[in-house]
């Protein structure tokens, strides 16, 4: 897969393709129902597919300040495409500038004279071109002017629900990770490097990983999780941990409060093996929330229920749908 950044990587030469639009954040189920829809179109014209996305978020440079949490990193969502059957990953910079083009200037400017779009797939609820005045319908028309055909798709799922990043960015929000996993078809991650903590969990018997998520992401509710943790990467073996080789993890989201901890953290106790993890670039899958933070009166019962927190992520862990 090819991956460009801005205009200036597109070839000179590049010919005709199939373009899908979105954020993409998660490439969730319903943005694999776009994605499916323009890797056919592109394989009926024997043309490649590519994917257009933004960053950073254009919420955040049309209204400062108000960045969602993100569900997948641009490198993940570059991996997701690709496993989806996109040919050209294509970050378009969000700026001020591109965000004033009107609905007519952004395709033709970019969708036809640049990428030579034959087909246009989005959502039925895209918008574009400034203040969003471009629907579907005005990507329809604009379509029938300049030469190409426009795709939309619905996205909704099971029971009525709409397949969208702000749905399950409530989800993850409330710690309701089974339904997040519903929506994207795999589980929510968190990844990040593993930073020194205070070592308290190596005191009591359970050392963790310390992780330090990217700014934005989005992160689960305070709670214990069942998860599966992975170094990310190829590499030599870390202590019992091979890279890319998934291992059971026991998870606390929050603040410690039974050390009146301020700062809120990820820590993630891997089960069954023991390495040196700090630098590594890590990711944490959540598969289900086992209870809420709780402030216990003493460290045995703290202990005691870390014990319990281990016997239940294996139970989880050990189902086949896991």
């Amino acid at each position: 897969m090819l991956r460009w950044r801005g205009l200036e990587d597109i070839p000179a030469d590049w010919g005709r393709c199939v373009v899908t639009i979105g954020v993409f954040d998660g490439v969730h189920r319903g943005h694999a129902q776009l994605i499916h829809a323009a890797t056919v179109a592109a394989r009926e014209r024997g043309v490649p597919a590519v994917l257009m996305t933004f960053d950073p978020h254009p919420a955040e440079v049309v209204r400062p300040g108000s960045h969602p949490p993100q569900l997948t990193t641009l490198t993940r969502r570059a991996e997701l495409a690709e496993q989806l059957g996109i040919d050209v990953f294509c970050v378009m910079p969000f700026t001020p500038e591109l965000a004033a083009r009107s609905p007519k200037d952004f395709a033709h400017d970019i969708l036809v004279e640049t990428l030579h779009a034959a087909d246009v797939v989005v959502g039925d609820n895209f918008t574009f071109g400034r203040k969003a005045a471009g629907d579907v319908a005005k990507l329809a028309e604009l379509g029938q002017k300049f030469g190409f055909e426009v795709q939309a798709i619905s996205l909704f799922g099971e029971h009525a629900v709409t397949f969208s990043s702000t749905y399950i960015r409530s989800c993850v929000a409330a710690g309701d990770v089974e339904r997040a996993t519903e929506a994207l078809g795999r589980p929510h991650r968190v990844e990040g490097v593993v930073v020194r903590g205070d070592g308290r969990g190596r005191e009591l018997g359970y050392p963790t990983a310390n992780v330090a998520p990217p700014m934005y992401a989005a992160i689960p509710a305070d709670g214990v999780y069942a998860a599966w943790f992975t170094v990310l990467g190829a590499g030599p073996v870390i202590g019992q941990v091979e890279p890319g080789e998934r291992y059971q993890a026991a998870v606390s989201v929050g603040t410690n409060p039974t050390f009146s901890g301020r700062t809120r953290t990820v820590e993630a106790f891997v089960l069954d093996a023991t390495a040196d993890l700090y630098g590594q670039h890590v990711a944490v899958d959540f598969v289900a929330r086992l209870r809420g933070m709780v402030n216990f009166p003493d460290i045995d019962d703290l202990v005691t229920a870390i014990a319990g927190d281990v016997e239940e992520t294996r139970r989880v862990l050990s189902k086949p749908d896991a």
